[in-house]
Protein backbone atom coordinates (compact mmCIF):
# COMPACT_ATOMS: atom_id res chain seq x y z
CA UNK A 1 0.00 0.00 0.00
CA UNK A 2 1.52 3.27 -0.74
CA UNK A 3 0.81 6.95 0.19
CA UNK A 4 -2.07 7.48 -2.13
CA UNK A 5 -3.87 4.46 -1.14
CA UNK A 6 -3.81 5.71 2.74
CA UNK A 7 -4.59 8.93 1.59
CA UNK A 8 -7.41 7.85 0.10
CA UNK A 9 -8.34 5.56 2.73
CA UNK A 10 -8.55 8.19 5.30
CA UNK A 11 -10.51 10.24 2.82
CA UNK A 12 -13.37 6.97 2.89
CA UNK A 13 -13.37 6.76 6.43
CA UNK A 14 -13.77 10.80 6.80
CA UNK A 15 -16.72 11.05 4.57
CA UNK A 16 -17.78 7.65 5.89
CA UNK A 17 -18.81 9.17 9.27
CA UNK A 18 -16.82 5.96 10.86
CA UNK A 19 -15.08 7.19 14.17
CA UNK A 20 -12.29 4.51 13.74
CA UNK A 21 -10.75 1.88 11.03
CA UNK A 22 -8.28 -1.26 11.63
CA UNK A 23 -6.96 -2.28 8.42
CA UNK A 24 -4.36 -5.39 8.79
CA UNK A 25 -2.34 -6.77 5.93
CA UNK A 26 0.52 -9.26 5.90
CA UNK A 27 3.26 -6.71 5.25
CA UNK A 28 1.50 -4.11 7.59
CA UNK A 29 -1.51 -2.39 10.32
CA UNK A 30 -3.51 0.50 10.04
CA UNK A 31 -5.35 2.08 12.78
CA UNK A 32 -7.38 5.60 11.66
CA UNK A 33 -9.43 7.00 14.09
CA UNK A 34 -11.67 10.14 13.02
CA UNK A 35 -12.21 12.78 15.77
CA UNK A 36 -16.13 12.21 17.41
CA UNK A 37 -16.88 9.79 14.69
CA UNK A 38 -17.68 11.65 11.77
CA UNK A 39 -19.51 15.04 13.79
CA UNK A 40 -17.55 17.97 11.96
CA UNK A 41 -15.18 19.53 14.05
CA UNK A 42 -14.84 23.23 15.49
CA UNK A 43 -11.56 24.70 16.39
CA UNK A 44 -12.06 27.74 18.66
CA UNK A 45 -9.44 30.19 18.59
CA UNK A 46 -8.38 32.04 21.99
CA UNK A 47 -9.65 35.80 22.21
CA UNK A 48 -6.79 37.92 22.75
CA UNK A 49 -6.89 41.52 23.95
CA UNK A 50 -4.48 43.95 22.74
CA UNK A 51 -3.46 47.19 24.44
CA UNK A 52 -1.27 49.65 22.73
CA UNK A 53 0.08 52.14 24.80
CA UNK A 54 -1.47 55.22 23.39
CA UNK A 55 -4.82 54.36 24.84
CA UNK A 56 -5.23 55.18 28.37
CA UNK A 57 -8.67 54.48 30.40
CA UNK A 58 -10.17 57.47 32.41
CA UNK A 59 -9.17 57.49 35.53
CA UNK A 60 -12.01 57.26 38.02
CA UNK A 61 -11.48 57.34 42.51
CA UNK A 62 -12.23 53.76 42.27
CA UNK A 63 -9.46 52.69 40.11
CA UNK A 64 -7.03 54.99 41.60
CA UNK A 65 -7.60 53.00 44.96
CA UNK A 66 -7.49 49.86 43.12
CA UNK A 67 -3.92 50.98 40.93
CA UNK A 68 -2.92 51.66 44.88
CA UNK A 69 -3.64 48.39 46.81
CA UNK A 70 -2.22 47.11 43.87
CA UNK A 71 0.83 48.52 43.94
CA UNK A 72 1.20 47.88 47.27
CA UNK A 73 0.61 44.22 47.18
CA UNK A 74 3.41 44.62 44.60
CA UNK A 75 5.68 46.22 47.12
CA UNK A 76 5.15 43.50 49.58
CA UNK A 77 5.83 40.77 46.71
CA UNK A 78 8.73 42.28 46.49
CA UNK A 79 10.39 41.02 49.25
CA UNK A 80 9.84 37.82 48.41
CA UNK A 81 11.36 34.80 46.31
CA UNK A 82 10.11 33.47 43.07
CA UNK A 83 10.17 29.79 42.05
CA UNK A 84 9.67 29.57 38.18
CA UNK A 85 8.70 27.25 35.96
CA UNK A 86 11.69 25.45 34.15
CA UNK A 87 9.32 24.49 31.21
CA UNK A 88 6.21 24.16 29.61
CA UNK A 89 3.84 21.91 30.33
CA UNK A 90 0.70 21.21 33.38
CA UNK A 91 1.65 22.04 36.85
CA UNK A 92 0.39 19.64 39.62
CA UNK A 93 0.38 20.04 43.09
CA UNK A 94 0.46 16.13 43.69
CA UNK A 95 2.29 13.31 42.66
CA UNK A 96 -1.03 11.48 42.11
CA UNK A 97 -4.88 11.94 42.86
CA UNK A 98 -4.87 10.14 45.81
CA UNK A 99 -1.65 11.23 47.48
CA UNK A 100 -0.97 14.63 49.67
CA UNK A 101 -0.09 17.98 48.15
CA UNK A 102 3.86 18.39 48.02
CA UNK A 103 3.33 21.77 49.95
CA UNK A 104 1.01 24.32 50.87
CA UNK A 105 0.63 28.19 51.66
CA UNK A 106 2.19 28.25 55.71
CA UNK A 107 4.89 25.07 54.54
CA UNK A 108 8.80 25.23 55.22
CA UNK A 109 10.92 24.31 52.56
CA UNK A 110 14.26 23.77 52.39
CA UNK A 111 16.71 23.62 49.19
CA UNK A 112 16.41 20.71 47.33
CA UNK A 113 12.38 19.79 48.38
CA UNK A 114 10.28 18.81 45.47
CA UNK A 115 6.95 21.60 45.61
CA UNK A 116 5.73 20.22 42.48
CA UNK A 117 5.27 18.37 39.55
CA UNK A 118 5.02 19.66 35.92
CA UNK A 119 3.94 17.40 33.28
CA UNK A 120 5.67 17.20 29.66
CA UNK A 121 5.33 15.40 26.73
CA UNK A 122 3.35 12.43 29.48
CA UNK A 123 6.94 12.85 31.29
CA UNK A 124 6.00 13.68 35.20
CA UNK A 125 9.19 16.38 36.21
CA UNK A 126 9.59 16.86 39.67
CA UNK A 127 10.23 21.00 40.90
CA UNK A 128 12.38 21.43 43.43
CA UNK A 129 12.78 24.76 45.47
CA UNK A 130 15.79 26.49 45.18
CA UNK A 131 15.57 28.62 48.02
CA UNK A 132 14.90 27.51 51.99
CA UNK A 133 12.23 29.20 53.67
CA UNK A 134 8.24 29.58 53.92
CA UNK A 135 5.70 29.32 50.83
CA UNK A 136 3.40 32.27 50.99
CA UNK A 137 1.62 32.10 47.79
CA UNK A 138 0.70 29.20 45.34
CA UNK A 139 0.49 31.57 42.09
CA UNK A 140 -0.59 28.61 39.99
CA UNK A 141 -4.15 26.31 40.14
CA UNK A 142 -3.50 22.59 40.16
CA UNK A 143 -3.82 21.11 36.58
CA UNK A 144 -3.47 24.00 34.63
CA UNK A 145 -1.11 25.01 31.79
CA UNK A 146 2.39 26.93 32.70
CA UNK A 147 5.24 28.56 30.80
CA UNK A 148 8.19 28.72 30.89
CA UNK A 149 9.89 31.07 33.77
CA UNK A 150 6.19 31.68 34.85
CA UNK A 151 5.97 31.91 38.41
CA UNK A 152 4.73 29.16 40.47
CA UNK A 153 5.15 29.64 43.95
CA UNK A 154 6.08 33.28 46.70
CA UNK A 155 8.45 32.01 49.11
CA UNK A 156 9.83 33.95 52.25
CA UNK A 157 13.54 33.68 52.22
CA UNK A 158 13.22 34.45 56.29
Amino acid sequence: MDIKDIQNLVRFVAKAGVSEVKYKNKDFEIYIKTPLGGEPVSYVTPQVSYQTPFSAPAASPVSASNDNSEAANAADDSKYITIKSPMIGTFYRKPSPDKEVFANVGDSVTEGKVVCVIEAMKLFNQIESEVSGKIVKILVEDASPVEYDQPLFLVDPS
